[in-house]
């Protein structure tokens, strides 16, 4: 998050109505952190009554958010206002909203903090989700150059490591073999920082039946007896797909959560179908949100902007393979997979196009 200095404005707030023609949500704090005053679209925003939004301290209207009060209190404390970009925020129905925040400080009479809250969710999901596909697809390109430069002399290496294990006593073939198991083991690394390769075997399918097979597979391996919940849509038809493909991505996901989960831990299967969605910068009538989400210990923030990145990991001793296979196999499909995760939360969401629904698709 970045901040902004403001500068210090008086205002009265007795004439000042002209704040509910706004669409963003305007709130004033007192020294205490009490609203004081709020607009319509602030109700709006944050789904609570007026009645309720009196008087209530500010952060009793969020269950999480990247804000804290410190960062008010210094404002107040050394009478400077802020702004603050990309806000993350859980509001008291769940919803998960991205804010863009400006405090200045004003006089009323008394010492106290305006604050504008503006929603920049869509606006932000759209271009973020356009510097990871470019981010992807140039990683994907980059990896694929560097496989070609290393499995050649690989191959070569190994070759020659073979050939002269045939001029050796066995004493002797304990090194040439040592050569060639290292050179197989870093083929096979490089075989899987290069993904699936084969293209999609796509098929009319029923999406919950491949969640009910990654449900069974992950139980069968849980040792910390993580709780599965499902929340499934029986609305969403079945639609083109590669079963196997898209059951290998929910399975990274999943087997991911299941690793950070203590005992207690509860991952919840969910499936929504969305109307009008875009991916990828095109329109598409119908789309299967399938969402795997875990309450563990979230992602930690330092590796958010490069999670789908090949061998980034928040993992002692992981590869950081998982989730970019998975970026791959759901990208093979024209979809997506996106990520918002904060402490207590993290939820997983591959966006599928039923491309089967006879669907028109339009540039945005």
């Amino acid at each position: 998050m970045s901040a902004v200095t403001q500068q210090q404005k008086t205002m009265d707030f007795s004439t000042t109505d002209f704040t509910d023609q706004l669409s963003t949500a305007i709130l004033v704090l007192d020294s205490q952190l009490q609203v004081q005053y709020f607009n319509t679209a602030s109700s709006a925003m944050f789904g609570v009554g007026e009645k309720r939004l009196a008087q209530q301290y500010f952060f009793t209207l969020f269950q999480y958010t990247d804000l804290t009060s410190s960062f008010f209190l210094t404002a107040l404390q050394n009478r400077q206002g802020f702004g603050i970009s990309d806000v993350q925020a859980v509001l008291l129905d769940g919803r998960h909203i991205l804010l863009d925040v400006t405090v200045n400080l004003i006089e009323q009479p008394h010492l106290a903090l305006m604050l504008e809250l503006r929603q920049v969710d869509q606006q932000r999901k759209i271009s973020l989700e356009s510097l990871q596909q470019h981010q992807h697809l140039a990683a994907r390109e980059l990896i694929r150059g560097l496989a070609h430069e290393i499995k050649n002399p690989l191959g070569g290496l190994r070759g020659a490591a073979q050939l002269l294990e045939e001029s050796l006593n066995d004493d002797q073939k304990e090194y040439t073999q040592l050569i060639i198991a290292q050179a197989d083991r870093l083929r096979n690394l490089v075989d899987r920082l290069l993904g699936p390769y084969k293209a999609p075997n796509k098929k009319s399918s029923n999406v919950h039946q491949v969640l009910e097979r990654v449900s069974q597979l992950a139980q069968m391996d849980n040792p910390t007896q993580v709780q599965f919940v499902r929340d499934y849509d029986p609305s969403i038809p079945d639609f083109s797909f590669d079963p196997e493909l898209i059951e290998q991505a929910l399975l990274n996901i999943v087997g991911n959560a299941q690793q950070v989960l203590t005992e207690g831990g509860q991952i919840t299967l969910q499936t929504r179908i969305l109307n009008q969605h875009t991916i990828h910068g095109r329109r598409h009538r119908l789309v299967a949100a399938v969402k795997v989400i875990d309450n563990g210990p979230g992602i930690p923030p330092e590796i958010k902007d490069t999670l789908f990145f090949p061998m980034v990991t928040g993992k002692p001793g992981g590869t950081g393979l998982g989730l970019s296979i998975a970026q791959t196999l759901i990208h093979q499909h024209g979809g997506w997979i996106d990520c918002e995760s904060w402490p207590g939360q993290t939820a997983f969401t591959l966006y599928l196009p039923l491309n089967n629904s006879g669907e028109e698709e339009c540039s945005k």
